[in-house]
């Protein structure tokens, strides 16, 4: 009798392991409230549904959830309220977003300026239902009131380049969606394909007319049912024709340029046909970047069209000979270092936030402890980010777009700083480097177990290379002079870890570093600026020099563990050409485990000696291949570290780093029951 009433209550338990709480909602509401005592909503029964905006994803949440019915039961109240007095402000073509959510045992009450603060506090509801197994399903007892900091809240997928499937862009606008995103941005024509259908004139998706994935393209059906299964969970889709650059597929199929009189009446009939396809769009997306323009009112020819359907205007900012000008845009979407706020207008920060330069680990501090645009708050000059993802280089597989680019790690940390507003510097004052201890490191911490409960829930099934890096401690060397040897004896190779070391007279010192992937010197950098573009490790890093890192970890016995290690992250935009057998890296790096080397994997591209856009990216980067087996002894073990920064070459961008975490051996998680210490000796 006593045996079976365990094994009847630990069936019950074990539904709620893993279950989700307030404290797994990401972003963290503006204010919450959990009600005192154990009080859950109880799913899996019919709801009485009043909701007098008819909407969609909240109608559909419950009928997953136990079905509705027309009276009885349980309550869900939804009221529209103009007076709720969240914070807002004026971006056209995006509503206010702010609502007001109690839960209680029988009732659940919805408040909202729109009903897209209906979509976003069903959103919350959505979160707080995940993880419970099977008959478990509840939701904690929670008052919320809650709204973004900035309105636009995006990503971009470079389709050109780089087709993505109609089902896994579905899959993400689900997901992300959830977490309160509210943009795709589809990029949908580049010098490699064009992938909009046009039925005036279909030679421009024909195969002959692309040089990459040729064949693959959206009809006009398929763009509005992604526009319609997005407007369902909140996400306004801006789509975007690139003219009068990146443009050579145009040019491939229709036989002359975009900037002549052919191809401007071209460009009109197809704006028309794209305007007839996304109704729902309250922005199309004209490009405009890197090329000179030179037909007469090319830009404003054409933004007359979009104009004169009802709507709105998007430029990329900077371009190439002429400025941004309300002429011609209606919101600016600032790239680059040299793309600045046209006051006046709204602009889309997306400066320091394209995943095809980045790294895994350090990259995404950066951006999680950046501000917006220098903005607490979003403002009509300032209307938010979007997080953009282009593939010059071709990639294996369209998971491979998203592991190697880390996307939802990127996505989610978006989705944190651009509602919760906040982030005490912007990026280029900030850096990447996690700070050890103090209110950044808390709020990172806080956000890293929020998305880790996440990770292994909504997005179980997703290829995410991101895992624990807030408990990966190192203490890094300065700089020593190798004279252009990146095999040179200097004294950490032959004392090993020590305080500071002396070499021709002079004192070396260490510091310490806290996270999985550190930066010596950054992607956008260079040596010797009075003001780096990114402060990383070594603010004035200069070649010809070897810094040494090490850590201590401590494992409870004797194990073999996976280890993710990476140090040079191959940008997907890049033409690096790749390490050579037996190398790390083209620096000369080198790392060993309990004094034993640790070897490189067989690189795939190992021999090339001269890469194109075309020459896929193979197992450079980490996330496309398996960690390392690495045995660990019971007790204490070292992992030191030699970086040379010898650039050969054969690198565009000079990027000096390291990336390295312990984790199971399949990498899906970190390593667990060991530490990582940045002592001299443990």
């Amino acid at each position: 009798m006593k045996k079976t009433f365990l094994l009847l209550l630990l069936g019950l338990l074990m539904p709620l392991l893993g279950t989700a709480k307030v404290e797994h909602l990401l972003p963290m509401p503006q204010s919450v409230t959990t009600l005192q005592g154990e009080i859950f909503f109880r799913l899996g029964r019919a709801v009485c549904l009043d909701d007098p905006t008819d909407t969609w994803l909240l109608r559909h949440f419950f009928e997953q959830h136990g079905g509705i019915r027309e009276q009885g039961g349980p309550r869900v109240k939804v009221a529209l309220d103009p007076t709720l007095g969240t914070f807002d402000y004026a971006l056209p073509g995006f509503p206010d977003e702010g609502y007001s959510l109690i839960v209680t045992k029988n009732a659940i009450s919805i408040r909202a300026v729109t009903q897209m603060g209906v979509i976003r506090a069903t959103q919350t509801l959505m979160q707080l239902a995940e993880g419970w197994g099977t008959g478990q399903e509840r939701i904690e007892a929670v008052r919320i009131t809650d709204f973004p900091a900035f309105k636009l809240r995006g990503w971009m997928h470079d389709v050109g380049r780089s087709y993505i499937s109609v089902e896994e862009l579905k899959r993400e606008i689900d997901l992300l969606a959830r977490f309160k995103i509210n943009v795709f941005h589809w990029h949908l024509t580049e010098n490699q394909a064009w992938r909009f259908e046009v039925k005036a004139f279909p030679q421009l998706t024909a195969d002959t007319s692309m040089t990459r994935l040729p064949g693959k393209y959206y009809t006009q059906a398929e763009c509005s049912e992604i526009e319609t299964y997005a407007a369902q969970r909140g996400v306004t889709v801006i789509p975007e024709i690139d003219m009068p650059g990146h443009s050579a597929a145009f040019r491939h199929a229709m036989g002359f340029d975009m900037q002549t009189d052919e191809g401007v009446a071209v460009l009109k009939k197809v704006l028309a046909e794209v305007i007839a396809t996304f109704p729902r769009a309250p922005y199309i997306h004209l490009g405009g970047d890197e090329v000179r323009i030179h037909y007469p009112q090319f830009l404003p020819t054409l933004a007359a069209v979009v104009r004169n359907a009802g709507k709105h205007v998007v430029t990329w900012n900077r371009l190439v000979n002429i400025e941004v000008s309300p002429e011609f845009a209606d919101m600016t979407q600032m790239w680059a270092t040299s793309g600045k706020k046209i006051s006046g207008l709204p602009n889309i920060d997306c400066r320091y936030v394209y995943t095809n330069h980045m790294d895994v680990f350090a990259d995404l501090v950066g951006i999680f402890r950046s501000n917006i645009y220098y903005e607490q708050r979003g403002n009509p000059d300032v209307a938010g980010t979007i997080v953009c993802t282009w593939n010059d280089r071709q990639l294996p597989a369209e998971a491979d777009i998203i592991s190697q680019n880390n996307l939802y790690a990127y996505m989610l940390v978006t989705a944190w700083r651009a509602w919760r507003g906040g982030g005490l510097q912007y990026i280029e004052d900030g850096g990447t480097m996690l700070p050890e201890s103090g209110p950044e490191y808390d709020e990172f911490c806080e956000w890293e177990q929020r998305f880790l409960f996440h990770k292994a829930h909504s997005l179980a099934g997703e290829p995410v290379p991101y895992v624990k890096q807030t408990n990966v401690h190192w203490r890094i060397t300065d700089a020593f002079p190798n004279g252009g040897d990146a095999a040179r004896i200097l004294p950490p190779d032959t004392l090993g870890p020590q305080q500071q070391y002396t070499l021709d007279g002079q004192t070396y010192t260490t510091r310490t570093a806290t996270g999985a992937g550190i930066y010596l010197r950054h992607t956008w950098a260079a040596p010797r600026l009075p003001r780096v573009m990114i402060p990383t490790f070594f603010n004035n890093s200069e070649a010809q020099t070897t810094a040494y890192a090490w850590t201590y970890v401590w494992s409870p016995s004797e194990q073999t563990l996976g280890a993710q290690v990476e140090f040079y992250n191959y940008g997907r935009s890049e033409r690096d050409l790749p390490p050579q057998a037996g190398q790390w890296d083209r620096y000369g790096s080198r790392i060993w485990v309990n004094g034993q080397p640790l070897a490189p994997p067989a690189w795939d591209n190992a021999g090339l000696t001269e890469v194109s856009s075309e020459t896929l990216l193979q197992n450079e980067n980490f996330p496309a291949r398996n960690p390392l087996p690495v045995t660990l002894r019971a007790g204490w073990n070292t992992v030191f570290i030699k970086l040379p920064f010898n650039p050969d070459g054969g690198q565009r961008l000079k990027k000096w780093m390291f990336t390295f975490v312990l984790t199971d051996l399949d990498g899906r998680n970190a390593a667990e029951g060991i530490r990582y210490s940045s002592a001299i000796k443990p």
